[in-house]
Formats: structure tokens, C-alpha cells, sequence
């Protein structure tokens, strides 16, 4: 790790914990910095707060005081879900002070390089397949980021010959500074959080944030069929790695029905690619880019892609009950995620959706509902889902209170043959904490299938 003597007796602030904020403040403190903690659960509910005032760190809890940023703070490090409309931030960006989320910090404390990936979809799929194909090459990689562990907690271990296979969101690359990665993959960008964001431009913006800072040393991999990305690659100093699925390019990285083409030349078949769908094939492209950029040879990719069935509710396959297949998708929380997760089907389809509902329209989802024959509808959206799926001519349409009652309903509506996939197309707040709770309710539910009797 390196020693940031700009730590050293600097006043941080850190606002909200959860993990990203234990982790800071404890990795301040030792960097040396006077360091104060700022959540908004009370002190005596507060175990991770109490834990940091043993370690000797100031916490303030319970609520946000306006004034408190005429203590003289010179960095405030926030929880990437605190919106800039928070009135600490807002206070903050007019007093001139930086605002940075853990991942400035991470990156200006590590002796690893960073890949960085980010886009509205495909994000978590694409780092960890990348992380698995490297290794199995044997290039020591590290996982951190959004997609569960800190990554200034990865960095201060990290050490110079590996790297860091970080996921990011808009969220936190709101809050960098001089972030660069050595490699940076946008898997695509698409309509999302623009309740935080108040704008798409403003999202796209967020976004382009993992490039931002890059020059001719480093790697921009983009989604070289979608317009809107490719538009914001060219504005990027990095060396450009386009990928597509349109046609063979011998620029970058692409793909035909039968194999990989890197620079136009055949490196890999596509038959070895055990992941479904379209969308998935676009997340292998831009890991497999990464992968060659990083020397790893080619033999590792293939066998990881053999294997590599996908992440934990991600159109995670399940189990085969009664020659149906199941799968947890999730973590399709909005209609193009369902929409990527229908289309990678060609079978019979009972589609269990629903969920918080944000007023947003089901629309996309219409050219691939074809094979849904049968839905079980949940959450504040059920009505509206509901109403669309009839309009679509799906035969059965059944309500459920939760996700543990629509399971076996959707058993009941299922054949021999179907797949039974729960691919919600919003956001899980309504009933449940996040879409990790979701999934594991629906995996739990679906391994007690056994018990039901047709």
C-alpha cells in the first residue's frame, strides 16, 4: 500500500457507512488523517459506528447537522448512495471541498493496476468472467468494487505485479478525482437512476467518468453498437477496443455465429461459450478483450468460457425440476435486463415479475414476450404487469403476495419442457431489502419445489 502522506493530519469527514464507509474511515485513520464518521442510524443501533469510536475515530449519528461542515473539513469521502442533493454534499461542492467516494481512495493507496468496468448491464457478469479468465491464466488478479468487496480494502493489500478487477456504477465514479485504469470496459449504457441522476446526460456523463482521466497508455473496451457509447468513446484519450456482434471487425473485438475475431482473426469458437443470450455474448466479447490485452493465454480463456454457467442471480441457472429449467435473473431490475434475459431463451417461458414500482413502462419488453405463455405477477407493478402481459396475449396470468407463493404457482402453471425464470424487471424495495434478498427467497423456494404435488 502506498503511504499517502496527504493524509497525514488532513481533516476527512466521512458521511454514511455500510461497508464503503467502514472501510474508509478505518483506512484514513490509519493513513493518519483526523477522521469523523457521520450516519444517520442512532448511535445505540449503530454497530459498525460503535465499533469505529473504539478505534478511537469521531462518529456523529443520529442525523446530519447542517452546520457540520464549520468543524474545517478538507475531503469529504461519501457512501456512493447519498445523492448530491444531500445538504453535507451540497455544502461541500459550494465551500469548495472534494467530495470523493472510497474508490479515489483506493486507487491513490494502490500498487496494483485498476480495470475498471462499468455500464447499465452486464457490469457484474463481465468482471467476474474476467476475473476467473485471469485466474486461470495465472496473472493474480484481485475483485472489488460494486460488486461486494471495498475496493480500498483490496488495495491495501494489493501488491504491483496484480491487478484490480473492479466494478463501478455512475455512483461511484460520481466521486473520483484522478481515478485511471489501465483498462476500462463500458458494457452499455441505457435509460437508469435517473432519480439520482436527474438527467440521461447527466448519467452518460457519470459514466464516462472511467475514461475521463485515461490517456494513449491505457485501454477504452466499448460497445461499439450502441451509438450512444460509441459517441462518448470518441472523446476518450485512451486507446480505443471496440467490440460488436454485428459483424467480423478487424478493428477490436467481435463475433459471428461461429467464432470470436480479435483484429478479424479467429481466436476462439463460439460453441465453447457456456453462458446464454445475446447480451451475455456482448459481456464475453469485452472480457476476452481485456483478457488479451493482459497476455493471458488463450487456451485459460476457453476453459473458464466452457464452464462459466454465470453470477448469482444474473440469469443464474438453478436447477432442472420435472424437465423444466429454472433460473434467478434477479438482478434484472429494470425492462432491458428482462428483456436481454427473455431473449436468450427459444423455449416456452412462465415469467414470474413484479416489484416497486417507479411509473416506468414495459414497452421494451413487448417484441420478446412471444414465448411467455404463462406469468406470475408480484409487488406494487403486479396490476400494471399484469395489464401489459394480457395485452401481449399471454394465456395464464396469476397474482403471488411475495416471491415464496409465486414459485410454486408458476410450478403449477409450467410444462414439460418450459423455463420457469424470474426475471422481475424492477426494483425489489417494495418487498425486500435488495435483489440479492429476492433471489436467494426465490432459490430457497424453488429447492423446496420437491415438496409440491401437481
Amino acid at each position: 500500500m502506498k503511504q499517502l502522506s496527504m493524509m497525514e493530519h488532513k481533516k476527512v469527514l466521512v458521511l454514511g457507512l455500510a461497508k464503503s464507509g467502514v472501510a474508509a474511515a478505518e483506512l484514513l485513520h490509519k493513513l493518519g488523517a483526523f477522521v469523523t464518521v457521520n450516519d444517520a442510524k442512532p448511535f445505540e443501533e449503530n454497530v459498525e459506528a460503535q465499533k469505529l469510536l473504539q478505534q478511537g475515530i469521531t462518529v456523529i449519528c443520529g442525523h446530519h447537522p447542517g452546520n457540520l461542515l464549520d468543524e474545517g473539513f478538507e475531503l469529504v469521502i461519501k457512501n456512493p448512495g447519498i445523492p448530491y442533493n444531500n445538504i453535507i454534499v451540497e455544502d461541500a461542492i459550494k465551500r469548495g471541498i472534494p467530495v470523493w467516494t472510497e474508490v479515489e481512495l483506493a486507487y491513490l493507496i494502490s500498487e496494483a493496476p485498476f480495470i475498471g468496468i462499468t455500464g447499465s448491464n452486464g457490469k457484474t457478469t463481465t468482471t467476474t468472467l474476467l476475473y476467473e479468465i485471469l485466474q486461470q491464466g495465472g496473472l493474480k488478479p484481485l475483485i472489488a468494487g460494486n460488486i461486494g468487496t471495498v475496493a480500498c480494502t483490496v488495495a491495501e493489500s494489493a501488491e504491483a505485479d496484480q491487478v484490480i478487477v473492479t466494478e463501478l456504477s455512475s455512483f461511484q465514479l460520481m466521486g473520483i478525482e484522478t481515478f485511471k485504469p489501465k483498462i476500462a470496459i463500458w458494457t452499455n449504457l441505457y435509460e437508469a437512476h435517473i432519480d439520482y441522476h436527474g438527467t440521461m446526460k447527466e448519467y452518460g456523463e457519470a459514466k464516462f467518468n472511467i475514461t475521463r482521466n485515461q490517456d494513449s497508455s491505457d485501454y477504452l473496451i466499448y460497445n461499439a453498437d450502441q451509438e450512444v457509447v460509441a459517441s462518448y468513446a470518441e472523446n476518450s484519450n485512451a486507446k480505443l477496443i471496440p467490440f460488436t456482434t454485428k459483424a467480423v471487425s478487424k478493428e477490436g473485438i467481435s463475433a459471428d455465429e461461429d467464432m470470436i475475431y480479435w483484429k478479424g482473426a479467429p481466436i476462439l469458437k463460439r460453441d465453447t461459450i457456456a453462458l446464454p443470450g445475446a447480451h451475455n455474448l456482448e459481456n464475453v466479447l469485452a472480457a476476452v478483450a481485456a483478457a488479451i490485452l493482459m497476455d493471458c493465454p488463450k487456451e485459460k480463456m476457453a476453459s473458464v468460457l466452457s464452464s462459466f454457467a454465470g453470477v448469482r442471480h444474473r440469469t443464474q441457472f438453478v436447477r432442472e425440476w420435472r424437465k423444466r429449467k429454472v433460473y434467478n435473473d434477479s438482478k434484472a431490475t429494470n425492462t432491458l435486463a428482462t428483456r436481454s434475459a427473455l431473449a436468450a431463451f427459444n423455449q416456452p417461458i412462465v415469467l414470474l415479475a413484479g416489484g416497486l414500482d417507479r411509473g416506468h413502462s414495459f414497452e421494451e419488453l413487448r417484441p420478446v414476450m412471444a414465448n411467455v405463455h404463462a406469468t406470475v405477477v408480484f409487488g406494487q407493478t403486479a396490476e400494471r404487469f399484469a395489464d401489459f402481459a394480457k395485452s401481449c396475449g399471454v394465456e395464464s396470468i396469476v397474482y403471488a403476495t411475495d416471491i415464496q407463493e409465486a414459485v410454486p404457482k408458476a410450478a403449477q402453471l409450467s410444462n414439460e419442457g418450459d423455463v420457469i425464470l424470474l426475471s422481475p424487471a424492477c426494483a425489489s424495495w417494495d418487498q425486500y431489502p435488495n435483489f440479492e434478498t429476492r433471489g436467494d427467497l426465490f432459490i430457497q423456494s424453488v429447492m423446496e419445489l420437491d415438496e409440491y404435488k401437481d
